[in-house]
This record gives structure tokens, sequence and C-alpha cells, in this order.
């Protein structure tokens, strides 16, 4: 490996503490952690809900039998383990030249590596694209992030054969399979997959705090009027010849997005998980922030 690409992961992550996390740390009070993630993993105790417990931890059988809130207290636990889920199929590439899903995802991962190990917490990561690429077991410190991003900035063949659409699930159970200990999971991808995910983040869900960011382009979801294009599904590589000035193209292609956003929001609801939307053109900041802000809020 030559200096410049050896140098590219320090390079990457000092541009993402100065410019991302240095501004996080003056919109973001207390540990990391503790933004996705309750004190301690361990159950102690009950007690009767207050106004400034997490609704999170509200024990709703107990509450239900007492007539009155009751909340779960656990065990500080000094060590955190989080994992990250990295989408890299081919659909993530897709996006403006130097600012494709695939390096917002890249941005994203190193941002939230970085945070949670300066407070002492153990981070690793699955690399997937529609097998295991790589397995980065938890570590700690700055040292260990860098590894992670040379993981994710080396070159590297495409795994996904053309004509093939992402398997998701594979993905998640791979971490079904590796992740023992309860932890804190961010599943990073585009969400572009066949069918059969839904049951596997379920299972996740309900052994580990999983936090689920879908990373989008605006063009897949408001099509440009530019009259006749070539338009290539990410996934498999077919194309085919839209026009986009057609007023009732126009209106098929809307009536599948929203279909399908439909779909989406459904099956991660049932799975118990909060899906947060991060673009290609929105400020990480304040993308991370607003992450933090819906986190806090009950779901619905």
């Amino acid at each position: 490996m030559d200096g410049r690409r050896a140098r590219a992961p320090d390079q990457l992550l000092r541009r993402l503490e100065w410019q991302v996390i240095r501004r996080l740390d003056g919109r973001l009070l207390g540990s990391y952690r503790t933004h996705f993630y309750g004190s301690g993993v361990d159950f102690a105790d009950l007690r009767t809900y207050t106004p400034e417990d997490d609704v999170r931890h509200i024990d709703w059988n107990v509450t239900a039998r007492l007539d009155e809130p009751y909340v779960r207290q656990y065990t500080e636990d000094r060590e955190l383990t989080a994992w990250l889920l990295l989408d890299r199929s081919r659909s993530m590439a897709f996006g403006p030249e130097g600012r494709g899903k695939d390096v917002v995802s890249t941005e994203l991962a190193l941002t939230l590596a970085r945070l949670l190990v300066r407070g002492g917490n153990r981070v690793g990561a699955v690399l997937y694209d529609e097998r295991v690429e790589r397995m980065v077991p938890p570590r700690s410190g700055r040292t260990h992030v860098l590894r992670l991003g040379h993981e994710l900035t080396r070159d590297r063949p495409v795994v996904t054969a053309p004509g093939t659409t992402t398997d998701l699930a594979g993905l998640l159970h791979a971490a079904l399979a590796t992740i023992r200990r309860r932890s804190l999971v961010f599943l990073v991808s585009d969400f572009i997959t066949v069918d059969g995910w839904e049951r596997p983040l379920a299972r996740l869900a309900h052994r580990h705090e999983v936090v689920a960011v879908r990373l989008v382009d605006p063009l897949e979801r408001e099509l440009p009027e530019v009259g006749l294009i070539v338009v290539e599904d990410a996934e498999t590589g077919e194309q085919v010849v839209a026009d986009t000035s057609d007023p009732e193209f126009r209106r098929r292609f809307h009536a599948e997005v929203d279909a399908r956003e439909q779909a989406l929001q459904d099956a991660v609801r049932r799975a118990g998980v909060r899906l947060h939307d991060i673009a290609t053109d929105d400020d990480l900041v304040a993308s991370l922030v607003e992450m933090v802000r819906r986190s806090k809020q009950p779901r619905r």
C-alpha cells in the first residue's frame, strides 16, 4: 500500500473529529452511549415511574397488573459493546459523485465508533455484501477506529453479482450468530433488499438495543422532469428507458415509492425498531442530533 492510501483513514478520521464530532460536543450533553442505550444491561429491581424516567424502561406487564406505571431498574454496566452492521451492496454506491450512500455510511460508522470509544466502550463491525466481507471484533481506542476506517476505505471487489438483489436477512442472521452479549447495534443500510429480513430484525431487537439507519438519495424519491432517460436498477443492473415528462409514468413512480415506504415503515415498526433516515445531502451533525432527539421519544 502506498503512503497516500495508508494515510487516508487517518485523514478521514481527523476531518470527522474536527468537522462533526467537535460540533456534536457542543450540541449533545452527557455520554453518547446513553443517548441510544440505557444506563445498564442487567435487570435489578422495579420502582414506580417518575416524569424523569425513560419511557422505554416501563414494564408494561407490571403496570397493567398494578394499575400504576412501573419502570425497570438496571445495574450499571461500565463497558458497553456496540456493533455496526454495514450494508455494502451495489445500491449503496448510488448518489452524487464523491457523496454516495457508501461514503455517508463510512462517515457515519467512523463518527459513531469514535464517539463510543471515547467513553471506554468497545465497537465491532460486520461488513456485508451478500455475504460477510469482514468481521471486525469489538475493541476500544482510537487505533481501533482507524483499523475500521482502513477496512471501510480500502479497495474491494464487488461481491453482489449483477442481476441479484441484496438479501439483508443474511447480515441480520450473521449478527444473531455473532453477537452474544447484549449490545447496542446500529444497522446501516438503504433497505433495498429482498423480503425475509423482518423476522431476524425482530429477533435481533429482542436481544439487543437496535438503531436502524436508512441511507437514501433524494433522486430515489423524487424523479426530475428531464424527458427521456435510461434508468438502471442499482442492485440488478437492469436498464429501462423512461419518459420522465409523462404524467402517467410519474404517477406510477410516486405511487410505487409511497407503497414501498409504507411497507418498510410498517415492517420496521412491527420489529420494534425505530427507523432513522439520513440523505446523501444531509448535514451529518444535524442528522445525528435528530436521531438522538427521536430516540428519546416514545415509540407509537
